[in-house]
């Protein structure tokens, strides 16, 4: 019976008899002695055999790295010399006096513990072998903390935790669902929740007035590092808060989370924005407030100058034109502003005009650009005073369609703000509020939701229909260093407005009924008003854990293509299945070979 974990062994341990298990992490010979460093998932240990018991160290000379152990011996303090400071149980070693070999293990596919970079897919294939790693399994640990965390708080505010269905209805988005066919109801089909939320809506009509559920869902679409096609949320709902009792608490438990789980004290107020306020200075509407650079809006000034590439846009009713100062970068070269403008292409902008403020008291002489003489003097002094450019500065500039200024220049702000290493602080959160109800769409001519259909105005229904482009909701994004982890809204909770909002959106009554009917019957009878939201759990465990794609912080992810090749997985099935189901197998459209 294991007694103790190897990465728990410290001084206060000496003397004692311990038994271990674990993998072998290291062997190494030592003219008579062996070491071998165990490994389990509480950290490492080593232990030491003795050529004096001939049977034990026989068994240890042919153990091999990742070889699964058992061992017995006794905890004592490493010779004057040898300490590790880098292990916790670096101030003693275990004297083996059995030990029993488990199991083998083949040489793995790469090294357990290495610098040496290893291929995705490779990791993902062996995935038991790369969760071994110490990285790794901090991460696990990590986000068991989180979820028991959130889960404590929750619990401790009188939330319930519920579970809803898995196997639902299409929604209507449904080209992102995954579908599952159903043999017991034929030509039918189920859908994967791409969330909760319509039934935690029920939930607050049925009266539960608290909700909370940390849940799987799923979204058949493409991939970015921080997306998956099946992906872990903290789902929450509650009844009779508005917004901000409702961002009010979910703060003090965002507080309580970072200051348990990775002792980081977050601000006592998160400060709120609105999303106006962030597409204005930031170009985007999940901003990272580390980074000091912001947009200013330099249309005005520009709407009179012979210079179309810029005047254009100042006069159309969807242009912008925009200035971004990066102090103290006048130094960049030609090359670097070649590869600055090949980056702003990637978001759709055709070029990234700049001038250099080579002496800002020197006026018009003291700037450096081959656009100075596309606009009068006076107009770059404006510029120069509403940027606040001093001397050794470097403005850049974007004007197209308001939507690729804010893309690229909002885009082209972080990368300066990285590769300068212009952060200002660790951790700052935001509250993006205000947003608009709906986004026009000039392929299809009609409105889309921004959030999603269920969300309330904040303005009457009246005024809604009236002009629904601008109608701003009563949502809510919460925002960390730039990755939104966070979104919610108050509801509707009128069978009326819901109808309302569904017209606006096309869904017209028959469709209402027979996509929603369940909902707008549960809205007739005494929906109290509620709201929510849902964070990312995924992306707040890998925010927290300085990681990169949430696959880290997953422990069976899918790839980039959403395949996974641990089971190798989507696969075939057979045609039995096929024909219990009713399925018959065709090209998808659009997939036909040319």
């Amino acid at each position: 019976m294991r007694t103790h974990k190897c990465g728990e062994l410290n001084k206060q341990h000496s003397g004692e008899a311990v038994e271990l298990f674990g993998w072998v992490h290291r062997r190494r010979d030592h003219g008579g002695v062996i070491f071998i460093d165990l490994r389990d998932r509480a950290g490492l240990v080593q232990v030491v055999f003795d050529p004096d018991s001939p049977e034990t160290f026989a068994l240890a000379e042919s153990a091999r790295s990742e070889y699964v152990l058992k061992i017995k011996g006794l905890v004592r303090n490493r010779p004057s010399g040898t300490v590790n400071v880098n292990m916790h149980s670096g101030e003693i070693e275990v004297l083996a006096s059995h030990i029993d070999i488990l199991n083998e293990s083949e040489t793995p596919p790469f090294p357990v513990e290495s610098d040496i970079e290893v291929n995705e897919e490779l990791r993902l294939r062996y995935r038991y072998i790369d969760l071994r790693r110490t990285a790794m399994q901090e991460k696990m640990k990590v986000r068991r903390d989180v979820t028991r965390t959130l889960r404590n708080f929750l619990d401790d505010n009188e939330f319930f935790e519920i579970e809803t269905p898995y196997l639902t209805k299409a929604t209507p988005e449904g080209a992102r669902d995954y579908i599952v066919p159903s043999r017991t109801h034929e030509n039918a089909f189920f859908a994967l929740p791409q969330s909760p939320q319509l039934y935690k809506q029920m939930l607050m009509v049925a009266g539960m007035d608290r909700y909370y559920q940390v849940v799987r869902c799923f979204r058949d679409e493409d991939l970015r590092a921080d997306r998956q096609p099946e992906f872990t949320q903290l789902d929450i709902e509650t009844s009779f808060m508005d917004e901000n009792e409702i961002m009010n608490v979910m703060e003090e438990m965002i507080r309580q989370l970072f200051d348990k789980v990775i002792n980081v004290k977050l601000d006592a107020i998160f400060p709120r924005i609105t999303f106006q306020e962030s597409m204005s200075r930031f170009g985007v509407d999940r901003p990272d407030l580390r980074i000091p650079l912001e947009l200013v809006d330099i249309a005005e000034e520009m709407k009179a100058v012979d210079f179309k590439v810029f005047s254009g846009p100042a006069n159309a009713p969807d242009g912008r034109v925009v200035a971004l100062r990066l102090p103290n970068g006048g130094d960049l070269s030609r090359k670097d502003i070649e590869d600055l403008t090949k980056f702003v292409s990637i978001y759709g902008a055709k070029g990234l005009a700049y001038i250099k403020v080579n002496d800002r008291d020197a006026g018009i002489d003291g700037l450096q650009s081959p656009i100075l003489k596309f606009a009068p003097d006076a107009v770059w002094a404006k510029v120069l005073a509403k940027t606040d450019a001093q001397t050794g500065d470097l403005i850049f500039f974007g004007a197209d369609k308001a939507n690729v200024v804010n893309e690229a220049m909002g885009a082209l702000r972080v990368k300066l703000g990285h590769d300068f290493n212009l952060l200002e602080g660790e951790w700052k959160p935001v509250w993006v509020i205000d947003f608009p109800m709906f986004d026009w769409d000039e392929k299809s001519h009609r409105y889309n939701a921004i959030h999603h259909p269920f969300t309330a105005p904040s303005c009457s229904a009246e005024d809604l229909v009236a002009n629904p482009g601008a109608a701003l909701s009563r949502a809510y994004d919460l925002v960390l260093n730039g990755t939104e982890v966070g979104g919610g809204s108050i509801r509707i909770n009128r069978t009326a407005m819901q109808q309302t909002v569904f017209n606006i959106l096309g869904i017209g009554e028959e469709e209402a009924r027979e996509k929603f009917g369940f909902l707008l019957d549960a809205l007739k009878y005494g929906a109290p008003p509620h709201g929510g939201l849902a964070f990312g759990l995924d992306r707040l465990v890998m925010l927290m854990t300085g990681s990169t794609s949430i696959r880290d912080v997953i422990a069976f992810p899918k790839t980039q293509s959403a395949a996974c090749p641990l089971v190798n997985a989507p696969a075939l099935v057979t045609d039995e299945q096929l024909r219990e189901l009713g399925i018959r197998l065709i090209k998808p459209a659009g997939k036909e070979k040319v």
